[in-house]
């Protein structure tokens, strides 16, 4: 029963991705982007809006990190997910969204002076070679004479941005409840987002994407969260994020289903390969300065 929570975060977390893609014919990125946080913090507020006043001082004391948390976490992340979506396929999203958890050490060794371990250095390069296959839809010649795009350039950024707030939000480990703080971080993503929806050119809220907002706006902003946080609770950190391994497989499933996208050979190696590295700097544990000393005893 508790392994319901993560799966469930995912598997909504999963469907959003499909819904990103739907909303790039349906809506403005600026404007799903705002409609979508400010409407989460409508939900929040009769809530968590008692909780925050109680906890003023904390929130006072730490602004400024909540504003960085803001920007990553709520504008940075969905709002470039939403501009990729012009470019690149749900299945691509799903992908690369599965680099979350390296990406996470990756950054976690330089902020948090994490051990480097074999299974982040293996698991490394394998999700470079598998990312390098995917971008190059099985033709890496190719990706040399045109490079990269735009759309695939926005989706690392975007999950480069969420993997920093996910190491920024344990290294500052503020002293607020988690709705709390989560509840603040959204008041200063809808102030970030004001500015670029004010100057977007269609807004207008339809029949056709009203859906897509509502869907974003609660079940991706509010109980997705909510199920992610038990579990953390109920599996501890490092269970609940074996999960997130799952998010390619079930977008992969959901896209090809409803949005009728092609499952290519490139997509099952590339993305196989990038999520094996991702696994293994998850499972092999053993510290790489350790290997490096028994490796040099024994040349000795």
């Amino acid at each position: 029963m508790n392994m319901l929570f993560p799966l469930l975060a995912v598997l909504i977390w999963s469907i959003n991705a499909v819904v990103s893609k739907l909303s790039a014919t349906a809506i403005d990125p600026a404007a799903i982007s705002f409609y979508r946080w400010l409407l989460a913090l409508i939900a929040l507020t009769p809530f968590v809006l008692p909780g925050v006043i109680r906890h003023w001082g904390a929130i006072r004391a730490n602004w400024w990190k909540l504003l960085v948390l803001g920007m990553l976490g709520m504008v940075l992340y969905q709002s470039l997910a939403y501009y990729a979506a012009h470019s690149v396929s749900a299945l691509f999203m799903g992908i690369i969204v599965s680099l979350i958890p390296l990406l996470t050490i990756l950054i976690s060794i330089v902020l948090l002076r994490v051990a480097p371990t074999v299974g982040i250095a293996i698991g490394s390069l394998l999700s470079l070679a598998g990312l390098i296959w995917l971008v190059s839809a099985g033709n890496p010649a190719e990706l040399l004479q045109h490079g990269i795009g735009k759309g695939e350039l926005m989706m690392f950024a975007a999950t480069a941005a969420y993997a920093l707030y996910g190491v920024l939000t344990k290294r500052w480990a503020i002293a607020l409840p988690n709705w709390q703080s989560l509840y603040v971080q959204i008041v200063f993503g809808v102030v970030l987002l004001l500015p670029n929806f004010l100057m977007a050119q269609d807004v207008a809220l339809t029949s056709q994407n009203i859906p897509l907002v509502l869907f974003a706006g609660i079940p991706a902003s509010i109980i997705a969260p909510y199920l992610w946080i038990h579990g953390v609770m109920r599996l501890g950190a490092n269970t609940a994020s074996i999960f997130m391994n799952l998010a390619p497989v079930f977008t992969a499933i959901i896209a090809v289903l409803f949005l009728h996208e092609h499952l290519h050979s490139y997509h099952l190696i590339g993305g196989g390969i990038t999520l094996l590295g991702v696994i293994l700097s998850q499972r092999l544990r053993t510290p790489l300065a350790r290997k490096a000393k028994q490796t040099a005893e024994c040349e000795s």
